[in-house]
C-alpha cells in the first residue's frame, strides 16, 4: 500500500529529476493555426481561493497575449471554488488552467489521465517547490503545533494540497488523529478567506501555501500571504508561523490531454516563453519573484496522485 510518507520522498525526488530551466525561448510565430479549425476558442479556467475580481484583472493581459498570438478567442471562467475547475475539466468544458497539484491529481484520476502538465514555476533560487504552512495570530499564546491541541483549525479548500492534502496527510503520519486533535476544523472557501477568518477571530490557525523562501516579512516570494500582502489586505506582523510542510512539487499549467497535440506544444512553447517576452503578465499571473517556467512532466505528480489515493482510502474508513 502507498504511504504517504514513501509518496512525499518521491515527490521530492521528481524535483530533483525536473529538466533543467530552459533558455530564454522566443515566442512561436504569430498568426492562426490549423488546430484553431477544431479549436474555435481556448477556455481558460482560473482556480477559487482569492476574489473573483482580482483573478479577472490578473488575467486579462494573459488573455489578451493569448489571443493576439495565435489569433483564437480566448474565455476566461474564474470557478466559485477548486471543485468547479475539476469538474468543467472532466466535462471538456476547460482547456487550459494553471492549477495545484492536488486538483491536477483528482483530473487525472477522474478523467482517467485526460490532462497534461504543461509547465511549472521557478522561483528566485532554482526550485520548483512550495511548502504549506500553518499561522496563528501573532497575539495567539499558541507557539508551535503541539500547542494546537483542542484548538480550532480552518482549511482552506477540500481540493487544495497545501490547504488540506498535505497538512493532513503529514500530522497523519506524525501520529496526530486530525478528527480528534483539534477542537474543530472548517472549510473557509479558499486561502485568502482563511487567512481573513484567522484574522478576524473565527479560527485559531489555518494552512496556506507558499514558497518557502525569501523574507517571511513580506510573505516569502511567493503564496496566498504574499499575494495579500501586495494587496495591502494583510501585515505579516499579525501573523505567527508555528509548522511548515516538506515541499511540494509547484502545481502546472496543464491541458487536456485530448486537445491537438499541435496545439499543446504551441501553448507549451507559449507559456516557456511568457517570461521574457511578457514580464508584466508572466508577474501578473505568477504572483511574486519567480525565476520563469520549467517543463513538467507526469512524474512530477504521480506521488501526488498516490497521496490522492491514500487519502480518499483513508476517507472510505473513516
Amino acid at each position: 500500500m502507498t504511504t504517504i510518507r514513501g509518496a512525499t520522498r518521491r515527490a521530492a525526488l521528481a524535483l530533483l529529476a525536473l529538466p533543467a530551466a530552459a533558455r530564454a525561448q522566443s515566442l512561436p510565430p504569430p498568426g492562426r493555426r490549423p488546430w484553431a479549425d477544431q479549436l474555435r476558442e481556448i477556455r481558460v479556467g482560473l482556480l477559487g481561493g482569492e476574489n473573483e475580481a482580482d483573478r479577472l484583472a490578473r488575467f486579462g493581459g494573459f488573455q489578451a497575449a493569448l489571443e493576439a498570438q495565435f489569433r483564437v478567442p480566448v474565455r476566461i471562467y474564474p470557478a466559485g471554488d477548486y471543485a468547479g475547475v475539476m469538474q468543467a475539466f472532466a466535462a471538456r468544458q476547460l482547456e487550459v488552467s494553471t492549477m495545484g497539484p492536488l486538483p491536477y491529481a483528482r483530473i487525472w484520476l477522474d478523467t482517467q489521465g485526460n490532462i497534461e502538465p504543461l509547465v511549472v514555476a521557478r522561483d528566485a533560487d532554482g526550485t520548483v517547490s512550495y511548502v504549506a504552512v500553518m499561522y496563528v495570530r501573532a497575539d495567539s499564546p499558541i507557539m508551535s503545533l503541539e500547542q494546537m491541541r483542542g484548538h480550532s483549525l480552518a482549511w482552506a479548500d477540500p481540493n487544495s494540497t497545501s490547504g488540506y492534502l498535505v497538512p493532513r496527510s503529514e500530522l497523519r503520519e506524525a501520529g496526530i488523529d486530525v478528527d480528534r486533535f483539534f477542537s474543530r476544523t472548517g472549510f473557509a472557501g479558499g486561502h485568502e478567506q482563511a487567512i481573513v477568518a484567522v484574522l478576524a477571530g473565527q479560527y485559531d490557525a489555518g494552512v496556506t501555501w507558499a514558497s518557502g523562501v525569501g523574507e517571511q516579512s513580506q510573505g516569502f516570494t511567493r503564496g496566498a500571504l504574499r499575494a495579500m500582502v501586495e494587496k495591502g489586505m494583510l501585515d505579516m506582523a499579525r501573523l505567527r508561523i508555528i509548522w511548515r510542510s516538506r515541499p511540494i512539487p509547484n502545481g502546472p499549467t496543464a491541458v487536456r490531454a485530448d486537445t491537438p497535440p499541435a496545439f499543446r506544444d504551441d501553448l507549451r512553447a507559449f507559456m516557456l516563453a511568457l517570461p521574457t517576452q511578457h514580464p508584466e503578465v508572466f508577474h501578473q499571473i505568477e504572483r511574486g519573484a519567480t525565476a520563469g517556467y520549467a517543463p513538467a512532466t507526469q512524474s512530477m505528480f504521480d506521488p501526488v496522485i498516490a497521496m490522492a489515493r491514500a487519502e480518499a482510502a483513508a476517507r472510505r474508513q473513516r
